[in-house]
């Protein structure tokens, strides 16, 4: 047989499907069981592929910056610079560890996707009931359905008694989904069917038999996951950080190969020319970038898990705070999830409260309390303890039960002599027993008005409401009632079901359009019922699109689609995996919200994937961000944080790529002027390094109010632009520090190279400061953490410089007042940067 193709089985008739899969209503046999296991395999989910803990470790090192600095480290070990090619290789494992931990104790594997399926199944095997393992269930097996049961694989069904089966799991939709056996035509989508059960839902009522039509990674949900199993895609941030490196290593390698040619051809030594210029290649290297990121992404980690949101990886902090998409379900998220009854009406269009009366006793509750479990019984029952709705007399003496085929009930009340059976469910069932209709105080013919009914009928369900009819007819006193005491009845009214908006939703959207981030909603349901609800939470967009308008069309014009619209209806896990794609490839960072199997494919496709800590297992895993409690109010402050992460890390970038620029810059210059080497190769990765040290605070450092307004992505051009015109700006006073040292003070070797090495560490510790906020720095208060590492770094400088240790690392003794007017150089620059970076900020909107 043709696996994989639950669609043909859905029109095709019982005999004709037991024919196919060669079995029988009464089950097969063991032997035949066997046989079937041996060809198709077990009825599982085969698990995505660990991750081995090796693995996890070896992957915080797979990015350029990493690589750079490996190398960084190679070559100081080669310089016989020890101490440095320590340092960094200590900053790398750190920044190594700290991630892994994270990562390690957050890593699952798909294997979570098997809890979704019972771990016994009920089936006719050698024709009678046997429990067997879920695993061994095979193609042709005859599986039986109870309340409360998980469907052990996809079924195609036989016999259905009052049979409803909640597929929230698979198509997020919270309404149960009543079953039959009837053959169907015209079913686009299988999980339409409303003759097919699929493997992972829940049966929420009633009974059924279903012939075993897929198992394994053939079902509905195996084929979602399969969808899961492709490669996890590089999200915008870490592409930037992946462009940064090669625009670091560029840079590198152009400059430490201009170093050497020059110093080379004017000096001679060809050796002394090639380790200094390898020295310039760990000097411009930012040795602290993967430790900042980290402990940057760490501490976010910290702050978002008192607010309820869990980080699994860490790089999704920053991912979550370039947001410019969120594509989210409407269930649960811009609704409550659950069922309620929203209006009690009768054909005038009029609420009528006596409808909701006489539903309040036509219930399952009302009959027997404790076996009541029909969603929208209990929303009937839960307005009516709301509304403090009593019987007021009326005493239930019998009932006709439910049953799929009439797909309706009955009760028969009594009121001192009076005695009327009410009657309530399905439209299309209660329509054909109704010959009166109640409008006002009039019961007139049916058939009159029955167009305008069915019209109104359609009108509320296309707006997302389950409807259930209601009728009554006085009755005589018998002693059995019976089904065919259900005619001529007037029909009441209709009572009208919903899964309600959330009272935050309307703030929350426009929280989100606050922050830059456009809302696009993804649902299965139809276009109809969602634009009611975006009217109710006053969500205007522009355009409504229908999943199957994202079929057989080209790349291009999908791009175009997904970025005009912002609503998605009746959409499959495949579309919204395609909208996610296509928005991520029109440049856009994406995060989606899901929690059901149906979303688990977009969620791992998207940036950053946000699921609940109640969510399926495979949305679970499939995420990057837990929320705990589903609710688009709690992402709100993971994107400020994710935010504020992003722009501390790219403070740091900004401040030690443009000050060792600069440096580098003075170092070539000098040492085309200079008689002597500007600064020892040693020198330069120690200034490199104390320059950086208080920048390992600057997680902590307060981000502007501004800043968070909008998401900020990764932009190298206007990085470079910033290394440039800061650079130049920082080796203008380098100059004009040579000028001093070597005119004005006739300084020595050691001395100047002390006198520079000061003057360095004093403009970029200060640069920190210029570079942190775009506001004048008396508008804007750095944390006070960054303020004690700068002067605790400032003091060990000073400590260096002024006892013995100097002597190790070749640095000559720095006179007082020549130390003074070194500061005061970097103090002027500190305010000419301040003022400058006002223009360069405006100019290049950096």
């Amino acid at each position: 047989m043709e696996k994989n193709n639950q669609q043909k089985y859905i029109s095709m008739d019982l005999a004709e499907i037991f024919y196919t899969l060669r079995s029988r209503a009464n089950g097969l046999s063991s032997k035949e069981a066997k046989q079937k296991l041996d060809q198709y395999g077990l009825n599982e989910i085969t698990a995505q592929k660990k991750r081995t803990t090796f693995n996890i470790f070896i992957s915080q090192f797979a990015n350029p910056l990493v690589l750079i600095l490996l190398v960084a480290t190679l070559i100081s070990g080669l310089l016989g610079e020890w101490t440095s090619a320590v340092i960094i290789t200590l900053m790398i494992l750190l920044s190594a560890i700290l991630s892994f931990i994270q990562e390690y104790h957050s890593e699952k594997t798909m294997a979570a996707l098997k809890n979704k399926v019972a771990v016994k199944a009920l089936v006719l095997r050698d024709k009678k009931v046997q429990q067997v393992n879920t695993a061994e269930l095979v193609i042709g097996d005859i599986a039986i359905l109870e309340v409360g049961k998980i469907v052990p694989a996809d079924l195609r069904l036989i016999e259905t008694n009052d049979l409803s089966i909640n597929q929230a799991v698979l198509s997020g939709e919270s309404f149960p989904v009543e079953k039959e056996t009837v053959s169907e035509n015209n079913v686009k989508e299988s999980l339409q069917a409303r003759n097919l059960a699929f493997s992972g839902s829940h049966v929420v009522q009633g009974y059924g038999k279903g012939i075993v039509i897929a198992t394994g990674q053939d079902t509905f949900l195996g084929q979602t996951a399969k969808l899961i199993e492709a490669k996890e895609p590089v999200s915008q941030f870490q592409k930037g950080i992946n462009d940064f490196g090669y625009f670091l290593f560029r840079i590198i390698i152009a400059f430490s190969l201009a170093v050497f040619i020059f110093l080379a051809l004017f000096r001679g030594s060809w050796l002394e020319s090639l380790l200094f210029a390898l020295a310039i290649a760990v000097g411009i290297s930012p040795e602290l970038l993967p430790l900042i990121i980290t402990i940057n992404l760490s501490r976010g980690a910290r702050i978002m898990a008192k607010k309820k949101v869990v980080v699994k990886r860490l790089m999704s902090i920053e991912n979550l705070g370039n947001a410019d998409v969120l594509c989210t379900d409407k269930t649960g998220t811009l609704t409550e999830g659950k069922i309620e009854l929203k209006d009690f009406l009768d054909f005038a269009g009029n609420k009528d409260k006596n409808i909701l009366f006489l539903a309040n006793l036509c219930n399952t509750y009302a009959i027997n309390p404790s076996n009541a479990i029909n969603p929208l019984d209990l929303a009937i029952v839960n307005y009516a303890k709301q509304h403090q709705l009593k019987k007021n007399g009326y005493k239930i003496i019998e009932n006709i039960a439910f049953d799929f085929y009439r797909r309706r009930m009955s009760v028969i009340v009594q009121k001192n002599s009076e005695i009327t059976l009410l009657c309530k469910g399905a439209s299309d069932e209660m329509l054909k027993i109704c010959s009166k209709v109640k409008l006002g105080d009039k019961d007139e013919d049916i058939k009159i008005h029955i167009n305008a009914i069915k019209n109104r009928i359609k009108r509320l369900e296309e707006n997302g409401y389950r409807l259930l009819l209601i009728a009554q007819k006085p009755i005589a006193k018998k002693e059995k009632y019976l089904v065919k005491d259900e005619v001529g009845l007037i029909l009441l009214g209709a009572l009208a079901f919903f899964d309600p908006p959330k009272v935050s939703a309307a703030q929350t959207i426009k929280a989100f359009i606050d922050l830059g981030i456009q809302v696009k909603i993804l649902t299965g349901d139809n276009e109809i019922a969602t634009e009611r609800l975006c009217q109710e939470i006053d969500y205007r967009y522009k355009k409504i699109v229908l999943g199957e308008d994202l079929e057989n069309i080209s790349d291009e014009k999908l791009k175009k689609l997904v970025n005009q619209a912002d609503i998605f209806a009746k959409v499959t896990p495949e579309h919204k995996l395609k909208i996610v794609k296509a928005l991520s490839e029109s440049g856009h960072s994406v995060a989606f919200l899901g929690d059901g199997v149906n979303d688990a494919p977009a969620l791992k496709a998207a940036d950053v994937g946000i699921s609940v800590d109640k969510a399926v297992d495979v949305a679970r895993e499939a995420a990057d961000v837990i929320l705990l409690k589903k609710s688009l109010a709690v992402l709100i402050d993971g994107i400020k944080e994710g935010r504020k992460t992003f722009g501390n890390t790219l403070k740091y970038i900004l401040c030690t790529i443009s000050s060792n620029y600069g440096n580098m810059l003075s170092v070539t210059g000098a040492a085309l002027i200079l008689p002597f080497i500007p600064m020892l190769p040693v020198q330069v990765i120690l200034l490199n390094f104390f320059s950086d040290a208080p920048m390992l605070a600057i997680s902590t450092d307060n981000v502007d109010d501004d800043y968070i307004k909008k998401p900020k992505h990764w932009d190298i051009k206007k990085i470079r632009k910033s290394m440039n015109y800061f650079g130049l700006i920082s080796s203008l006073f380098d100059f004009i520090t040579f000028g001093f040292l070597l005119i004005i003070t006739k300084a020595t070797m050691p001395v100047f190279q002390s006198g520079w090495f000061f003057q360095s560490f004093l403009t970029e510790v200060l640069f920190i400061f210029v570079i942190r906020t775009k506001k004048w720095f008396w508008q804007s208060n750095p944390s006070k953490t960054l303020i004690f590492s700068a002067i605790i770094t400032t003091a060990t400088i000073l400590i260096l410089l002024y006892t013995n240790l100097r002597n190790y690392f070749g640095f000559g003794f720095l006179k007082i007042n020549v130390a003074l007017t070194i500061v005061g150089i970097a103090l002027i620059y500190y305010l000419l940067t301040e003022f400058f970076k006002k223009i360069i900020y405006k100019k290049f909107e950096i």
